[in-house]
């Protein structure tokens, strides 16, 4: 008889957060699965690449869901994951014109600098944080414990009726921009809240503060105060772990094995990949929506379609990677710097900046390696020209606000390295290199869809354009969620 090609129970395409988060759970839960990573190392652009002996996080640098019981910490606990978290305070300093504000682990203590600030209007402030705290109270659980979050079954919504006194202030403030939120206290004159505000918006809920959907904002707030912590080593170290406890879970990892096509044959999923073609019952894949449409071929259906056009009104990302001079106990840090506050918070006039800790060995003796980022327009139907010139304007741009804002950084680097989006696109098979999903821009739209996506018939999407997203830990519980219906 001839040999049957084996079917795979899942096969998850792109070891990104989401995939892994599918992957893990699926495994853990006796499914057989296939997990093919383009690349030859997971976490997509939470991973850590090296080049040049020297180990850079790609781009995101701090991660939340590590405390204790929290979702990377029960899986450290449940797998035995080799993981150095490292507790910094401050976690970030915001270093803008004016203002330079080192964001301590407690967010009580945040409200109370705030309020410390000269001329600070005090009662307004402690109003709009109580608002802030109490909608932060009610969202993150659904984190803590993602059984809350969606696909619902009867039990589930019993428990969030339970709670329904917790979501009265998200309520209050649903369909509703941040900046709305900020004038109906009084506050949205109080220039040191609204540069933080609009510093912390950009980099989780990706738009500023004037445009962000409330409730996802003031739980975004929270988000340095939430597990969030440094990884020593780099945010891949967990991506890496992650991969492991997936293949002694039983899993089958293939590394270096882009996914070229996706069809079906015979009633199961065909995927045409590198190494040669692979059948599964159903697919998980963690790529944005225009990926899916050129992996199947086929237009994307309407709601997907709409996943895709919010992905394309959003944000790529200049980079620069640098080597800098460092004392042998210099600490890891992050910094958020802001070149001049009256302007947007993109193309280098807002860049997030992450230094390792000297001794992490990630850097030659005597030195750490720094990642900054910055958000920019991604090249939609622009030429190679216009977007070279563009790239070129933010990368300076950049330079100059680092030299500005991080001197002691900027003065003792001696290696560099830049990306674009395109360049992200070439590493991490990202349409236009975008970053970060959809921006959640004020509006009922943002709730359009709250739960696991089927994007077609047994194929479904995870990652930071799917629901929760926009973050490690957001993009892992959803995929965890999504594994929770194919098993």
């Amino acid at each position: 008889m001839p040999d049957v090609p084996e079917v795979f129970d899942v096969a998850v395409i792109g070891a990104g957060f989401g995939g892994l988060g599918a992957a893990l759970t699926l495994a853990e839960r006796g499914a057989k699965v296939v997990l093919c990573e383009a690349l030859r190392y997971p976490g997509g652009c939470a991973s850590t690449f090296t080049r040049g002996g020297y180990a850079f996080d790609a781009g995101a640098t701090l991660l939340s869901g590590l405390g204790e019981g929290q979702l990377f910490a029960r899986w450290q606990q449940r797998h035995g994951l080799d993981l150095a978290v490292q507790w910094l305070d401050p976690v970030v300093e915001l270093r803008a014109p004016g203002l330079h504000l080192a964001v301590p682990r407690d967010r009580d203590v945040l409200a109370a600098r705030f309020a410390d600030i000269p001329g600070a209007p005090r009662d307004r402030l402690a109003s709009f944080f109580a608002l802030q705290h109490r909608v932060a109270d009610a969202l993150w659980p659904l984190f803590d414990d993602p059984t809350l979050l969606p696909p619902l079954d009867a039990a589930t919504v019993l428990r969030h009726a339970r709670r329904g006194l917790a979501y009265a202030p998200v309520l209050r403030v649903l369909g509703r921009p941040l900046g709305a939120v900020l004038a109906d206290h009084g506050l949205d004159e109080f220039a040191p809240l609204r540069t933080y505000l609009d510093a912390v918006c950009q980099i989780t809920v990706q738009c500023s503060a004037a445009e962000a959907e409330a409730p996802f904002a003031l739980a975004a707030i929270d988000y340095f105060f939430r597990g969030t912590a440094h990884l020593r080593g780099g945010v891949g170290v967990l991506a890496t772990q992650l991969l492991e406890a997936f293949a002694r879970a039983g899993g089958t990892v293939m590394l270096s094995n882009a996914v070229r096509s996706l069809g079906r044959e015979d009633g199961v999923h065909v995927l045409h990949s590198r190494r040669g073609p692979l059948r599964a019952r159903s697919v998980v894949a963690n790529v944005l929506p225009q990926a899916l449409a050129t992996l199947t071929g086929e237009a994307l259906a309407p709601a997907t379609q709409r996943l895709a056009d919010d992905v394309a009104r959003g944000w790529g990302a200049a980079m620069l990677y640098l080597g800098v001079r460092a004392e042998a106990d210099a600490p890891p840090r992050h910094l958020e710097l802001v070149d001049d506050a009256a302007r947007p918070f993109v193309e280098g006039n807002h860049v997030f900046v992450s230094a390792s800790g000297a001794d992490e060995a990630r850097a030659p003796a005597g030195q750490c390696a720094v990642t900054a980022s910055t958000h920019v327009a991604l090249p939609r139907g622009a030429s190679n020209d216009a977007v070279r010139a563009a790239m070129e304007r933010a990368t300076e741009s950049m330079r100059a606000t680092l030299a500005r804002r991080a001197p002691e950084l900027w003065s003792e680097r001696v290696h560099e390295l830049t990306a674009s989006p395109r360049t992200f696109e070439r590493f991490t098979r990202r349409p236009l290199g975008a970053v970060g999903g959809a921006p959640r821009r004020a509006g009922l739209a943002a709730y359009r869809s709250l739960g696991p996506h089927e994007a077609a018939p047994g194929v479904w999407l995870v990652g930071d354009s799917v629901f929760p997203g926009q973050s490690a830990l957001a993009a892992a519980v959803g995929g965890l969620r999504t594994a929770s219906v194919l098993r």
